[in-house]
């Protein structure tokens, strides 16, 4: 009798294994199928008919990147960590498609030691410079906002209200800007821990920062594309064309301010801002053009070329400071061309994988600026309160009034230096863990790898010369 109760549990084990191998090849075989069909995809440039007329493999691989940001991430209305679903898909999607920079590679010279004893000079291949240094840091700053999402794992503090809620259950947070869709959050009517303002103000802070870094990164690899005839030759022929006569006045006058000329302009909605910057752009490209071709035509005999270089350089101060502290703006026409024509497969990889970071960098800190907001709602009443307008759109720095005070310096807008990081470091560290401690570190290397890429002088003098091209 034993012995045949134990040979009944051995058959449920033996089955029980044989079912989960099966289950195991079963989600191999789904994991390859789902690969060959991406991969598929990317091949046919997105063309299923396979008719030869999709897409060049450059753009293919930058929407699939895209797409697979949209899909996981979505409108990440919460301030949650990510389901472990979602995470794992991310990380194992994201693995296949950053595969193929593995074999973009470049020839470098190297030696090798031949039998007899003898050098020999040879070229061996290795992953391209560009690739090599940037994966890594974009692989950092993905990681970082995953892991900063999961610690607000099991905080109980706050909470959001389902949409259909009550003016009365949502009281003085209600939402009164154009994301009117997204819950309203909910804190204790005496406001948060003090534990949990530091957390949140800690994770500010480092979203911030990968934010910049991702900005950066993208602001590089589109000054790098070249910029495509299609674009070129939609513009009008002049600057003052682009810009209008209002504007074109303001930037050529003998004493200009780029924080009064902005506070000057309409910039109450996200399609203002984004005329103007479109506007901006293509003067830019237009006045580049004339420069390097040595035409006076459009700015007029009695104009020197040290009052061009000037009005360029107006207008592009005018451009990085709209871009930082409107971060969440969409593509300008001119971003989109550049990415719709460029061939570059490397570019194309770290253009889109660097752009949706920095989208999710920008709605993290949107959702956390959120619960900020809340919080001190219940400790100020909202008349004498200084939150931010909900009416425009958010900027790289929310939160108190000096925090947008300091925002708006140069120097904070367009760099960010070694020194900024090492005092974090130094102000915080009993808030940080071991794991904070080792993003820290690597947030520290790369900034040091891209401080050149964002000092505020190098970018003006890498955009005012014009591409190669030209």
């Amino acid at each position: 009798m034993v012995r045949a109760v134990e040979q009944e549990q051995e058959s449920k084990k033996l089955t029980s294994m044989i079912l989960d191998f099966k289950g195991s090849n079963d989600n191999k075989d789904e994991e390859m199928d789902q690969m060959k069909e991406k991969f598929a995809k990317l091949l046919l440039g997105e063309d299923m008919s396979g008719g030869g007329t999709g897409v060049s493999s450059a753009l293919a691989l930058s929407n699939a990147i895209t797409n697979l940001a949209a899909s996981v991430f979505g409108e990440q209305s919460r301030l949650e960590p990510m389901s472990t679903e979602r995470k794992a898909r991310w990380r194992k999607e994201m693995a296949w498609l950053l595969s193929v920079t593995d074999h973009i590679v470049e020839l470098v010279p190297s030696h090798q030691k031949n039998k007899d004893g003898s050098d020999m000079e040879i070229m061996v291949t290795k992953q391209r410079n560009d690739l090599l240094m940037n994966i890594p840091a974009l692989r950092t700053l993905d990681r970082m906002l995953i892991d900063g999402l999961d610690t607000f794992k099991d905080q109980t503090e706050f909470y959001y209200l389902s949409k259909d809620a009550s003016d009365s259950e949502k009281g003085n947070n209600k939402r009164e800007d154009d994301k009117w869709w997204l819950p309203t959050v909910k804190v204790p009517a005496d406001g948060l821990s003090e534990a949990a303002r530091k957390n949140l103000q800690v994770q500010k802070e480092c979203v911030t920062q990968v934010l910049k870094a991702a900005m950066a990164i993208n602001a590089q690899l589109l000054s790098e594309m070249e910029i495509p005839e299609s674009y070129i030759e939609s513009l009008p022929k002049n600057g003052r064309a682009s810009l209008g006569d209002s504007i074109y006045k303001s930037i050529t006058d003998e004493f200009f301010d780029p924080d009064q000329f902005l506070s000057s302009m309409d910039l109450s909605s996200e399609h203002k801002i984004l005329d103007l910057k479109n506007r901006i752009e293509a003067s830019i490209v237009i006045w580049k053009r004339k420069m390097h071709q040595k035409d006076s035509k459009s700015w007029g005999s009695g104009v020197s070329m040290e009052k061009r270089e000037l009005f360029e350089e107006r207008v592009e101060i005018i451009l990085h400071l709209i871009k930082h502290r409107f971060p969440g703006l969409p593509q300008s026409s001119l971003d989109i061309s550049k990415i719709e024509y460029n061939k570059d497969v490397g570019q194309a990889v770290l253009e889109s994988y660097s752009r949706i970071l920095e989208s999710l960098a920008h709605t993290v800190m949107s959702r956390i600026e959120d619960v900020i907001r809340a919080d001190l709602l219940t400790q100020d009443p909202p008349e004498s309160n200084p939150t931010k307008d909900d009416s425009r759109p958010n900027s790289v720095h929310g939160g108190d009034d000096s925090e947008s005070t300091n925002a708006q310096t140069l120097s904070d807008l367009l760099t960010w230096t070694t020194d900024q990081n090492d005092n974090e470091d130094q102000t915080e560290p009993q808030l940080e863990t071991p794991k904070e401690n080792n993003d820290q570190k690597n947030l520290t290397k790369l900034n040091m790898l891209i401080t050149k890429k964002i000092s505020y002088l190098e970018s003006l003098g890498g955009l005012r010369s014009p591409t190669s091209r030209h």
